[in-house]
C-alpha cells in the first residue's frame, strides 16, 4: 500500500475514502446510544426549520433531508458527518492541484486535513456544525483557486455557491471570502479576477443561498449570537485591559494547540529542509499564507471587541486548515528531493488518525471496567424495548424534558413524534397524540418526582393529572459491570 500510495498519489483518495468507512463502522458497532451533537441533531431532524438557534441551519437541513430518505436513526447522522468529511478532504485535494504541479505534495495537502485534532479527534466524539463548514471551506478554495487557474461562469458560481453555504454552515467563515479577496489585491496579475463581471454572478448565488436563513436572523439576532458570545466570555474578568489579557492568551494557546500536530507532521517528513522550505516561497505561498495571517487577525479584532477571554481550537479550524496548502506550496518553491516523502507523510499520518479512531471508539468499552460511564453507555434501545413491552406497543408521541432522551428515543421510535415543552411557547406538535410516552431522568434521585416543565406541559395539553402513573425503570448500561444501572422515569398515557 505504502510503496503504491508513494507511485501513485491519486491512491491517497481511496485510502482516505477507506478511513472514513472505518469510522463509520466502528461508530455503529460501538453502541446505538448518542452523543451530545448528535442527539440534538436527530431530535431536531423532525423540523425544517429557517433557523434553530445559535449554530446555522445547514447541518440540520442536510439531516433533516438525510432523515426523510433513510429514517433517522445513528447510521445517517454518522454517515453524513463522515461523508461530509470526506468531501472536505477530496475538494481539498482537488484545489491543491489547482496550484501544485507535484501531485504528490497535492496528496500531502490533503492528508493534511486529517492532521487537525477537530478532523481526526473531535469530529469522531462530537461534532456537526464545524464538520458542515470544513466541507464549505474546501469548496470555497477549490471554487476560488479554480476562479483564478481556469476562470469560466461555472467557477465564479461555484465559489458563490461555497460562499453561500459556509455562511449559513458557520457564521465565521464570512472571514475567508473576505481574506482571500484581501490576500488577492496586491497581485497585479490576478487582481483583474476579482473585478471581472461574472463575480456578481457568484454574489447572486451566494446571497439566494443565505437569503431565508439571513431573513431569520434579523428578526432572531439575540437568539442566534447569544450562545456564542456567552461561550467566548466564559471566564470572568474584572476590566478591559484584563480581558484582553485573557482573551490574547486564550487565542495564541488556540492557534498553537490548532495547529501543532500538523506542524509536527510536516516538520518530521522534512527534517534538515525546514530552513530551506522555511526560506522558499512563490505566489501562491504568499496568497494562502496572507489569507491565514488576515483570519487571524480578524478574529484577534473581535476577541478584543467583544471582550471575549475564551476561544476554542474547533473555531479556528475553519482557518488553520489552509496551513497544509501553505506549506505544501513552500514545499514546492524550494525544490527539494520528494523521494519517499508522501509514503512517510501517511504512515504519519495514517498511524495519529487511526489510533485515535480506535481510542475515541474503545472508551465507551474500556471505560466501564473503572466504573465510570459515558454517554454511549446509556441504555436507550434496551428502555424504549422494555417499555414496548411493558405497554403492548410503542408511543405515537414522546414527551421529554432531556434532549439527550429526546434525540436517542427518536432514532429508537422513528415512526413517533418527539417533543419537548418550551416554557414561552406552544409545543410545536400535535399533543394530542396518542399513545403518550413522558419521559425523565435525574441523576440525583433513584425515584425522581414527574418535573415541574412536564408537568405543566401535560396539563396545558389536556391530560388529567392522574392519567397514569410514574414508573421506575433501572436497567444496566451498555458494555456495564456488576450491578451499576441506569434509571428512567415514565408515565405511560393511553
Amino acid at each position: 500500500m505504502l510503496e503504491a500510495v508513494n507511485r501513485r498519489p491519486g491512491a491517497v483518495v481511496v485510502a482516505v475514502a477507506f478511513y472514513f468507512l472505518l469510522c463509520v463502522a466502528l461508530r455503529l458497532a460501538v453502541s446505538n446510544s448518542l452523543e451530545i451533537d448528535e442527539a440534538e441533531q436527530a431530535f431536531l431532524s423532525q423540523f425544517l426549520q429557517l433557523g434553530y438557534g445559535p449554530q446555522p441551519p445547514f447541518y440540520n437541513w442536510l439531516q433533516y433531508g438525510l432523515a426523510q430518505v433513510m429514517g433517522p436513526s445513528l447510521a445517517t447522522m454518522t454517515i453524513l458527518k463522515n461523508g461530509l468529511l470526506f468531501l472536505c478532504c477530496l475538494f481539498y485535494g482537488l484545489a491543491a492541484r489547482h496550484v501544485l504541479s507535484d501531485q504528490r505534495l497535492s496528496a500531502m495537502a490533503m492528508l493534511g486535513v486529517l492532521t487537525f485534532p477537530p478532523v481526526f479527534l473531535l469530529a469522531q466524539r462530537d461534532l456537526s456544525h464545524t464538520v458542515a463548514a470544513l466541507f464549505a471551506v474546501s469548496l470555497f478554495l477549490y471554487g476560488f483557486l479554480k476562479t483564478h487557474t481556469r476562470p469560466s461562469l461555472f467557477s465564479y458560481l461555484l465559489t458563490g455557491a461555497a460562499v453561500g453555504i459556509g455562511l449559513i454552515a458557520k457564521y465565521n467563515f464570512v472571514l475567508l471570502p473576505i481574506a482571500a479577496i484581501i490576500a488577492v489585491l496586491p497581485e497585479r496579475d490576478l487582481r483583474a479576477r476579482i473585478f471581472d463581471w461574472r463575480i456578481l454572478a457568484a454574489i447572486a448565488i451566494a446571497c439566494v443561498i443565505m437569503l431565508p436563513h439571513g431573513l431569520w436572523v434579523l428578526q432572531n439576532l439575540d437568539f442566534a449570537s447569544g450562545g456564542t458570545l456567552n461561550e467566548m466570555r466564559e471566564r470572568e474578568a474584572d476590566g478591559r485591559l484584563l480581558q484582553a489579557f485573557h482573551g490574547i492568551y486564550s487565542l495564541g494557546s488556540a492557534i498553537i494547540g490548532g495547529s501543532l500536530v500538523p506542524l509536527l507532521m510536516f516538520g518530521l517528513v522534512l527534517g534538515r529542509k525546514i530552513p530551506v522550505v522555511w526560506r522558499a516561497g512563490n505566489q501562491w505561498s504568499r496568497i494562502v499564507g496572507r489569507m491565514i495571517a488576515i483570519c487571524l487577525f480578524a478574529v484577534l479584532l473581535i476577541v478584543l471587541g467583544v471582550a471575549a477571554t475564551h476561544v476554542r481550537e474547533k473555531w479556528l479550524v475553519l482557518f488553520l486548515v489552509l496551513l497544509p496548502l501553505y506549506l505544501c506550496l513552500k514545499i514546492e518553491a524550494a525544490e527539494i528531493d520528494l523521494t519517499d516523502s508522501l509514503r512517510r507523510f501517511f504512515l504519519l499520518v495514517a498511524c495519529v488518525a487511526v489510533a485515535a479512531l480506535l481510542i475515541v471508539s474503545a472508551r465507551a468499552i474500556v471505560r466501564p471496567w473503572f466504573g465510570n460511564y459515558s454517554r454511549l453507555n446509556i441504555p436507550y434501545s434496551a428502555f424504549v424495548e422494555a417499555v414496548a413491552r411493558a405497554e403492548g406497543g410503542q408511543p405515537a408521541l414522546v414527551l421529554t424534558n432531556d434532549k439527550q432522551i429526546a434525540g436517542n428515543i427518536r432514532t429508537q421510535l422513528g415512526e413517533a413524534v418527539v417533543a419537548m415543552p418550551r416554557l414561552s411557547n406552544p409545543l410545536p406538535v400535535d399533543m394530542s397524540k396518542r399513545p403518550l410516552l413522558v419521559v425523565w431522568h435525574d441523576d440525583a434521585n433513584s425515584e425522581p418526582p414527574l418535573p415541574d416543565l412536564l408537568r405543566h406541559a401535560l396539563e396545558t395539553s389536556g391530560v388529567p393529572e392522574g392519567a397514569g402513573t410514574p414508573r421506575n425503570l433501572a436497567l444496566p448500561y451498555v458494555y456495564g459491570s456488576g450491578s451499576d444501572r441506569y434509571t428512567f422515569s415514565y408515565i405511560w398515557v393511553k
